[in-house]
């Protein structure tokens, strides 16, 4: 990861602009890439259906943060469930095993931001292997996970 921040460029990412990528039954638009932020954060805004979310996991490599933008998210951390509403604020430091899961009757939205940055290359990575034709491949999902050091629990 770069240090000199001299080498970074301010950015501004139109509410139209970024790289969409769907897996796990989720869409996530890419507003900023850690190439984009010299490795220190990426940043996307989520969107998940009803009753959507992903498996349990915990990260080895980053920490989350969570903003809910629309619809009611129900979240798994500390071995106990939470639901919260728009404005609902939620930090996850890597290690801590945790999910997510729209909890409300519409599609809810959420801005996600990790630090650092590198979960963006591994959803679009892991989007490749869901849009295949055939059901995803389970185990190029789990060997994408290990090379992020993200575990499936």
């Amino acid at each position: 990861m770069p240090t000199d921040t001299k080498q970074l460029k301010a950015i501004v990412v139109q509410p139209d602009e970024g790289v969409s990528h769907t897996a796990f039954g989720d869409t996530t638009v890419v507003k900023l890439t850690g190439e984009q932020t010299g490795g220190a954060v990426s940043v996307s805004i989520s969107t998940a259906p009803a009753g959507h979310g992903p498996p349990l996991h915990r990260h080895g490599h980053e920490d989350e943060l969570f903003y809910v933008l629309e619809g009611r998210v129900g979240f798994f951390a500390d071995e106990a469930w939470t639901e919260g509403g728009v404005g609902t604020t939620v930090f996850l430091p890597k290690g801590q095993a945790h999910t997510f899961r729209n909890v409300g009757e519409v599609t809810c939205k959420m801005l996600i931001v990790t630090l650092p940055s590198g979960f963006e290359v591994f959803f679009a990575r892991c989007a490749e292997v869901f849009s295949a034709s055939t059901p995803p491949d389970m185990a190029k999902i789990l060997s994408i996970a290990a090379e992020h050091k993200i575990e499936f629990l």
